[in-house]
Parts: structure tokens; sequence; C-alpha cells
């Protein structure tokens, strides 16, 4: 079976750490000019596209500007930067927890995305990274969501990309996370939580069904206080949306600072960083499929709500 061929490298350096969009031209002759199809498939707006092919902003895997006379040719690759918005600044630090040629690993804060997506592109943890430690290779070898903090681990080479993202596709990662969450003495722990969870598109919370479990999280109480609050180590076994924070609002004990569950408040918006959700990434553990060695990082955050809830909760 033959192999797609990889695509040229971008002609286009990146800017702000946030790579160059690319762009395909799929096979079939219903465009005349590479303008015509820009037009159709992108969301700009002809007027948008047109500035910027006036302007030389779009060009050929040669570097060369695409004008609004080329010709269309199928499999021809164009390459631009979007116009970055002015996205909202998340005051808090991206930390390197260790830095070698195969990896970097770093502990993300609350409120930052870990990769471009949506309203966050130049403001993630990967294109801060990549300005921050000069590495235009960076690339991210798994996700956390942008309320969550914690360890994120970051590929510097990308051809060996693929073997550290399927350390995770394959489970071959031990992770364990930390949360604040109210105390209910009546709940039986530590047990292993099993359920099906389902997110459809468009939908911000993710739900359980019946049918056959598709997430498996282990909970375990880890110590508790006399104000009603205690302290959890999860350990998920699968990588479902939103998991942990299903799991632990299905056993009556929903995640601090939570805006989905168990009941929806709407997204956070950009800006407010009051009530960060108090879960962590705390712990990453496996063998780095590239070196051989045995790596296990700590994430030394403490959660707000636990250290001092009453500066959580104003």
């Amino acid at each position: 079976m033959s192999r797609r061929t990889p695509p040229p490298p971008s002609p286009l350096p990146q800017r702000e750490g946030v790579d160059p969009v690319r762009v395909r031209l799929p096979a079939g002759n219903a465009w005349a000019t590479v303008r015509d199809h820009l037009v159709a498939r992108l969301a700009a707006g002809a007027g948008v596209i047109d500035a910027m092919l006036d302007a030389g902003r779009i060009v050929d895997a040669a570097g060369r500007p695409v004008s609004r006379g080329t010709a269309y040719v199928p499999g021809m690759y164009v390459w631009f930067h979007r116009e970055l918005a002015d996205e909202e600044q998340v005051p808090f630090e991206v930390d390197v927890l260790y830095r070698d040629e195969h990896l970097v690993v770093a502990d993300k804060p609350h409120f930052l995305a870990t990769t471009p997506r949506g309203s966050h592109v130049a403001e993630t943890a990967l294109a801060r990274l990549r300005r921050q430690l000069g590495i235009p290779t960076l690339g991210a070898a798994h996700r956390l969501d942008r309320l969550t903090a914690g360890l994120v681990m970051f590929t510097v080479r990308p051809e060996e990309r693929g073997a550290y993202q399927s350390l995770f596709s394959g489970r071959r990662v031990a992770k364990e996370y930390e949360a604040v969450a109210p105390y209910e003495p009546a709940l039986d722990l530590p047990r292993t939580v099993r359920s099906r969870i389902v997110k459809e598109r468009g939908v911000m919370a993710a739900r359980e069904v019946e049918g056959e479990p598709n997430a498996v999280s282990d909970v375990e109480l880890l110590e508790r206080r006399g104000d009603g609050l205690a302290r959890y180590r999860l350990r998920p076994h699968t990588g479902q949306t939103h998991q942990l924070r299903v799991h632990m609002s299905t056993l009556g004990v929903p995640i601090l600072g939570d805006p989905l569950y168990p009941v929806v408040t709407g997204p956070v918006a950009d800006g407010d960083f009051r009530r960060p959700l108090q879960l962590l990434a705390r712990v990453l553990e496996f063998t780095d499929p590239v070196t051989g060695r045995e790596h296990r990082f700590v994430s030394p955050r403490v959660l707000q709500a636990w250290s001092s809830y009453e500066e959580w909760a104003e």
C-alpha cells in the first residue's frame, strides 16, 4: 500500500509562535482559480481573500505570492497567516519542569489553552513555549483542557511526535490528577467508576448514557477538612472528554469551580480568572519510547481552594 506523500515544508515562518495555515487544493475542476476555491472554502469572505492576494500574503510551496488569476491545480498547497485577534492575556506563567533534546514537560496554569484552537491562538501554552524556548518545531503530544492546570508533554522533533503521542493513545502513560471537591461522608472510597460518556458537537457538557462503559476512573480520598472540603486523587484509565469532571459530579462531589457539572452555568469568559476549576494534572509517568528512560514528573502546584479557600471564593 502506497503512502501519501508528505506536504512540502512551509515557505512561511511562524508568527508569534503560531504556524501558518496550510491549504491543500482538492481534486476536481470546480474552480478556475485558487482565489475562487479559497473564497468558497474559507469563511473570511471574498473581500478579505482578495485583499490578502493583492498584498501577497498567500503563497505557494516556493514562497511565491498567489495572485487572483493563479490557475487552480489539484493537489497544490498554499500557505498564509491568519489575522491574530487581540487575545486576552492569561496572567499566569507556564513553568518548564523538564527539557531535553526530545521532550519538554511544562506545568500549565488554569485558563490557558494547550494548543491553538478557536479564539485561543497565540495565547496558548504551545505558542508561548515556542517563543520562550526558541523551538519552532515544538508540538503537543496530548492536550489538557483550558480550565485544567498541570502537566503537559511537548515534543521537540516532529519525526518523533508520533512515538510520544502513541504513549497516550496506547494508554501507556500513568496519569494522576488531584481535585478539590465537597466531602461526602456517605461516599465509599476508594472506588473505580465505570460509565459510558458521550460528547456531542456543539453541546458544552458531556453526558452519561446507557451502554458499554468507555470511561473508567479511580477515585480516592486523600484528606478532608472540617470546612466540608476534601482533596481527591483521580486516576483516569481512559480519555473521554471531561471524564473526571463527569465522574466526580455523578458521585455527588462535583469539582469546585466547574461551570458545566452538575449544572451548566455557561462557558468561562476570556478574561474571567476568578474561581479556577480545582482540577490539576499532578503526575505523568511513562517509559520514553525514544530513549528508554523511565520518567516520572510531578507538578508542585497547590490548588488554591485547598491552600486558601477564602481567597479562591472571593
